[in-house]
């Protein structure tokens, strides 16, 4: 009985409180309308993009995606969208603000957020204004975190192709002056071919020439004698070592063309699951939320301070 009896209580407050009520909710309803209209909230429009990274190593123990994060978020890539449309007079912030830096980072994280999807892909929004440059915006994303990850890269492998470069340049070197010394044991000591020139001195020093001739030039036959029991030894270790650095310059050169490909590869680091598109209907605000905020807001707070009333005045006249 005694709950019956509140219930009815509250009614009869209700009641005596209903055009009051009225009146508030209807005015909340009015203002919600008026101040949530494109005249008083500039209508903003979403252009996203879903992508998944292509082409790329991760650093540590971190994915592929978390790379792609922390890449989409760095500098760099706030830097080029800012610079390339111009926020701050986009965003009409005065370089003369005090707190310029600031403010137009505010409104960047504002309009643009970057998310990872349950699938491991990267979700790009932009919200602004104007809906073409929404989805230019989430373009240029894709691209300075394409043009940032190719720079990497490019630094990365510029270093290998340095070091085989060198690698490279000293094993020539190498060879150059092996063959020098080739040229010179062939113009000063007549040594070039060693088997075939000791089997030339053998038949000399024997006197069994081609023809069945026994005509031999025995001063000559003297001196590549000597010339190879001097320095046929260091001739075919020259030979050797032309030959096995031959081998280890096909092989250094491999590894340098391979650094070099990888170096000036042009690849797209991004597949594109969803592309960005102009949208033609407000994302933001969304008005009959805001309407229902406010109505709510507004009859909660009616009703508390009815409350209130009501028991003082209770109080008032208990006394």
């Amino acid at each position: 009985m005694e709950s019956n009896f509140n219930n009815l209580n509250v009614i009869n407050t209700l009641l005596r409180w209903r055009m009051h009520l009225i009146i508030i909710l209807i005015a909340a309803l009015l203002g919600s309308i008026i101040f949530s209209g494109p005249w008083i909230i500039t209508p903003k429009y979403k252009s996203w993009a879903v992508v998944y990274p292509a082409n790329i190593s991760p650093y540590s123990e971190e994915s592929e995606t978390e790379q792609m994060f922390q890449v989409l978020q760095a500098s760099y890539v706030r830097d080029k969208v800012i610079e390339k449309f111009d926020l701050a007079k986009h965003y009409e912030i005065g370089a003369d603000y005090e707190y310029f830096i600031t403010a137009l980072l505010n409104e960047y994280n504002e309009s643009v957020s970057i998310s990872k999807t349950p699938g491991e892909a990267i979700r790009i929004e932009v919200l602004d204004r104007d809906p073409e440059i929404a989805k230019q915006m989430v373009e240029t994303i894709i691209e300075a975190y394409n043009e940032k990850i190719r720079s990497l890269h490019e630094e990365k492998f510029g270093e290998v192709v340095a070091m085989w470069g060198r690698a490279v340049e000293r094993k020539k070197l190498t060879i150059d002056s092996l063959e020098h010394q080739l040229n010179k044991l062939a113009i000063e000591d007549g040594l070039i071919n060693f088997e075939s020139q000791s089997a030339e001195v053998v038949k000399g020093l024997l006197g069994t020439v081609e023809g069945g001739s026994t005509k031999v030039n025995s001063r000559e036959v003297n001196k590549l004698r000597k010339s190879i029991e001097e320095k046929g030894g260091h001739l075919l270790i020259t030979f050797d070592n032309l030959r096995h650095e031959g081998i280890n310059l096909r092989e250094i050169t491999s590894e340098y063309d391979k650094a070099f490909s990888n170096y000036d590869r042009k690849y797209s680091y991004t597949n594109i699951i969803e592309t960005p598109f102009a949208a033609d209907k407000k994302s933001y605000p969304v008005r009959w939320l805001i309407v229902a905020l406010t109505m709510f807001s507004t009859l909660f707070l009616t009703l508390l301070v009815i409350g209130v009333i009501e028991n003082l005045r209770i109080r008032k006249a208990q006394k």
